[in-house]
């Protein structure tokens, strides 16, 4: 199966979790049920929630991991409503 993704919609997702979502000791932020962290060096960005672990490369790369097209969706609209929820000037709304 293949995924086409928004990319800078992910991108919006996690700068909008990391700005607006709630801290743990770990120093990864969760926002509307999905967290949001980096590696060590900023480069790589992951994002889990509805059962669906994201992450996204340098290169924009990606790779998922989910049992079922439901979660991914419900992850999908998730992002969207987060990156819809909070307001980026850098962000075209459609």
């Amino acid at each position: 199966m293949k995924n086409d993704i928004d990319q800078r919609l992910v991108l919006d997702a996690f700068e909008t979790i990391h700005e607006h979502g709630k801290a743990d000791d770990e120093g990864r932020r969760t926002l509307d049920g999905i967290t949001g962290y980096t590696d060590f060096d900023g480069y790589t960005v992951f994002l889990e929630g509805h059962g669906v672990k994201m992450r996204l490369e340098f290169h924009n790369k990606y790779h998922l991991d989910y049992d079922n097209e439901r979660q991914f969706e419900n992850f999908m609209k998730a992002l969207e409503n987060i990156s819809k929820g909070h307001y980026t000037p850098e962000r075209e709304t459609k």
